[in-house]
């Protein structure tokens, strides 16, 4: 073996040497994200009130998790109503109720 092959055999084994980094400094406490929307699609009903009852969920994006309570009973309340309104029988006219 010839004195090159040997110093390319050695040559191509050997590494860089490594620096050493320093770790770097510990950040504070992080601050907790805000209210972000889920983005949650809304499909329209058709149903006037419904829809109206659901676009009010779009409130709840931008309040912390503690406010989300009030707009999920309010729009749950809302939604039995309109539920409620279509069991209820039709109010006759003046006129149809005639003997």
């Amino acid at each position: 073996m010839t004195d090159e092959a040997a110093e390319t055999r050695a040559g191509a084994g050997a590494e860089a040497p490594v620096e050493a980094v320093e770790p770097a400094e510990p950040a504070g406490p992080a601050e907790p994200a805000g209210p972000q929307p889920l983005g949650v699609v809304r499909t329209p009903t058709g149903h006037a009130g419904v829809d109206a009852h659901l676009a009010r969920l779009a409130d709840a994006d931008h309040l912390e998790a503690e406010g989300h309570v009030e707009v999920y009973e309010d729009v749950h309340g809302g939604l039995r109503e309109a539920l409620t309104a279509l069991d209820a029988p039709p109010v006759p006219g003046p006129y149809e109720n005639r003997s």
